[in-house]
């Protein structure tokens, strides 16, 4: 049988790293290919990094059926249920297959629900003069049952979309690569993505400061709670209160700050080299 690679499907689930590809490719130069590919007809679903190595290598390996698949989505759902119950999966990666998850169930939610209607209405037609009923409440999958089914909180699992809708691809790495941590991240991805790519390029301590700073300025701007109708003495009046920032001129504030520390950061590491230079000389 000639197997075939579906490029969607080949790339769906995130690659392995380098160091983890190499480890695979020993395993298999020293005990051969144990796991079968898994198929769906003539597609490869599960085994694409050791179809690759097998293929380069001339090493055997075997083939089995999965005959439960009717479509595309049930080849990505069985593929997402197959590596969330591997440990070696990051929380960050186990958020991004609940996510998309998630995304199937509710758009199959959506059909079901469109079908059922429209076999309600075939029955029984809907009456053209009635007042027209509200449309249907869009179908979501329960974030808390999707965020418990990949191990996670659904406040991580949260953080985590805010940081695959936001944040730069630079971000994004630093999160997989381990450098920040998801709950920092999904604060950073709050900047714009100029300052993303220049906090990143800070490293993890810049990146550290970055998040912390952001959640300090947010605190310090919620609003102060009314002040009691009897309140003595030093007290703001209503009038006299100062107006809080915007969430605008909090992120203004928050990057000039960020790039102040940035260049006098560039300004140190170039003393240092200067001073390495010049004990080199003497």
């Amino acid at each position: 049988m000639q197997i075939k690679i579906n490029d969607v499907l080949r790339d769906y689930i995130e690659p392995l790293t380098e160091a983890e590809r190499t480890a695979l490719e020993r395993s298999l130069l020293a005990e051969g290919c144990r796991d079968a590919l898994v198929l769906w007809n003539d597609i490869l679903v599960d085994g694409h990094n050791r179809y690759s190595i097998c293929q380069q290598h001339g090493i055997p390996f075997k083939v089995t059926q999965n005959t439960s698949f009717k479509d595309i989505e049930d080849v990505m759902l069985w593929m997402i249920d197959n590596h969330l119950g591997r440990r070696s999966v990051s929380d960050f990666q186990r958020g991004v297959l609940a996510l998309r998850q998630q995304e199937i169930i509710a758009k199959r939610e959506l059909i079901v629900k469109a079908q059922a209607k429209a076999e309600d209405d075939a029955i029984a037609p809907p009456d053209p003069e009635a007042e027209e009923a509200a449309p249907p409440p869009k179908a979501k999958a329960k974030r808390e049952d999707i965020a418990r089914a990949a191990r996670l909180s659904a406040n991580t699992l949260g953080q985590i979309e805010k940081i695959t809708r936001s944040a730069t691809p630079e971000l994004v790495d630093a999160v997989r690569s381990g450098t920040i941590s998801i709950n920092a991240a999904a604060t950073v991805a709050s900047l714009p993505e100029e300052d993303q790519k220049s906090a990143v390029a800070g490293g993890r301590k810049f990146l550290q400061q970055a998040a912390r700073e952001i959640r300090e300025q947010r605190a310090a701007n919620r609003p102060a709670k009314a002040a009691k109708e009897d309140a003595g003495e030093g007290h703001y009046e209503a009038a006299e209160r100062p107006a809080p920032l915007t969430e605008l001129e909090v992120l203004r504030l928050e990057i000039s700050q960020l790039k102040e520390k940035n260049s006098a950061l560039r300004a140190e590491n170039a003393e240092l080299r200067e001073r390495i230079a010049q004990l080199v000389e003497q």
